[in-house]
């Protein structure tokens, strides 16, 4: 097993680990990718001495197929989960941007904003007892008779 391919996934998993616990949504992926390359190079790197394909039925040692359908499981399984956090990513990129994404003003809260005084007295209870409290409870006709 050589040892720079080994310093080499050590490095990536303490730097995919060290971006993972970033709150920044772009440093997670990244941090995600490194764990997942460095993964497949441990996969590959454990996966022993290269030999004669399978297939081909040589004489001799053949390599094991087993590490390579891992390592190819494994980079389509990051490719959908990093698609997954792009997707979050630019959908909060879109949320968070203020010039787009504001709440338009109510008339009826400009109106009650710009108002001098509130005042009260213009619903009575009488009034209140009348109005239905839900859509539900008034019949077709307006009348204020619950339907059945």
């Amino acid at each position: 097993m050589p040892l720079v391919l080994v310093a080499v996934m050590v490095v990536m998993y303490v730097a995919g680990v060290y971006l993972l616990l970033d709150r920044s949504l772009t440093r997670i992926m990244l941090g995600f990718l490194l764990v997942g390359n460095a993964t497949n190079l441990l996969i590959f790197l454990m996966s022993g001495s290269f030999g004669s394909a399978p297939i081909a039925g040589g004489d001799g040692e053949m390599s094991d197929p087993l590490p390579q359908a891992f390592i190819l499981t494994a980079i389509v399984i990051t490719f959908g989960v990093s698609a997954f956090l792009l997707a979050l990513i630019y959908r909060s990129w879109r949320l968070a941007r203020v010039s787009d994404d504001h709440v338009e003003d109510d008339a009826d809260d400009l109106a009650i904003a710009s108002a001098e005084t509130l005042t009260t007295g213009q619903v009575t209870d009488e009034d209140l007892e009348d109005a239905p409290e839900f859509e539900e409870d008034v019949s077709e006709d307006g009348t204020g008779e619950a339907r059945k």
